[in-house]
């Protein structure tokens, strides 16, 4: 792994950054290479059990990097990219949290709609070039149709450059989960990672593919493979975990959202 991502693990938690900071963290090769020895590594670390991914400098990621000749999205050599592919096609059912830290435009999206939940700084846009320059917005647009309504995700689309969706605005529409003040975005991503790290990880893994098969089959054929989706996330040991510690008599702190 180069240094164009970062990788860093804390406890249980890992923090992937992308880090061309100097092109807003458009993807080239060398960072799309990157990419994939990170989650190769995440997926592989039995002690990585949630990540943050984020954007070094005043971007998320600004795209693809058009001089930089990344490779187009479906010639990777893994797996048959689904539903939680995180762009490069590798399979990973631990959650990830992206913590938007500034502009994210066209390929970024990828990513942005493969990750469990969105926490945005507050000075955060969105937008996708695509249709300015003459390109079809394909790929990118049906990542976040999942996460964004129709007519939002078609404005966005058919806006190109003329237009961008603050943070305040994505938090409005359910795209985003929160918005923080700049400073504050990595200390609030980090506080979810922590909480969801505390919890039996096949539990949390379990509970991952089920929503994620709401989504991709619907909730009706999803009810059908619920028990499956027990089976996945459940161990003895996980339940014994859970019922040392309802038994113990200690209550989690929650807080409002």
């Amino acid at each position: 792994m180069g240094d164009t991502v970062l990788y860093d693990l804390d406890g249980h938690v890992a923090t992937i950054t992308y880090n061309r900071p100097e092109a807003m963290n458009a993807l080239n090769q060398e960072l799309r290479d990157d990419l994939d020895a990170s989650w190769v590594r995440f997926r592989s670390d039995d002690e990585a059990w949630v990540a943050i991914v984020t954007g070094a400098g005043r971007a998320f990621c600004a795209g693809h990097d058009l001089k930089g000749g990344a490779v187009p999205r479906g010639t990777s050599h893994w797996e048959t990219p689904s539903l939680t592919s995180l762009e490069n096609g590798l399979e990973i059912w631990k959650p990830v949290i992206a913590a938007v830290n500034g502009m994210a435009c066209g390929g970024a999206f990828y990513m942005l709609g493969e990750v469990e939940f969105i926490i945005a700084a507050e000075h955060a846009t969105f937008f996708d070039p695509h249709v300015t320059y003459g390109m079809t917005a394909s790929f990118e647009p049906i990542h976040m149709a999942g996460i964004t309504p129709f007519c939002e995700i078609m404005r966005l689309s058919l806006m190109g450059n003329h237009e961008r969706l603050t943070a305040k605005r994505a938090y409005e529409i359910g795209m985003v989960s929160e918005v923080v003040a700049g400073d504050q975005l990595l200390d609030a991503a980090g506080w979810c990672a922590e909480r969801i790290a505390a919890a039996p990880k096949l539990a949390i893994e379990g509970t991952v593919r089920a929503i994620w098969g709401a989504r991709e089959f619907g909730s009706r054929h999803a009810v059908h493979l619920g028990y499956a989706y027990v089976s996945m996330g459940t161990s003895q040991d996980s339940i014994a975990e859970g019922q040392e510690l309802f038994a113990s008599g200690k209550r989690i702190e929650w807080r409002a959202r």
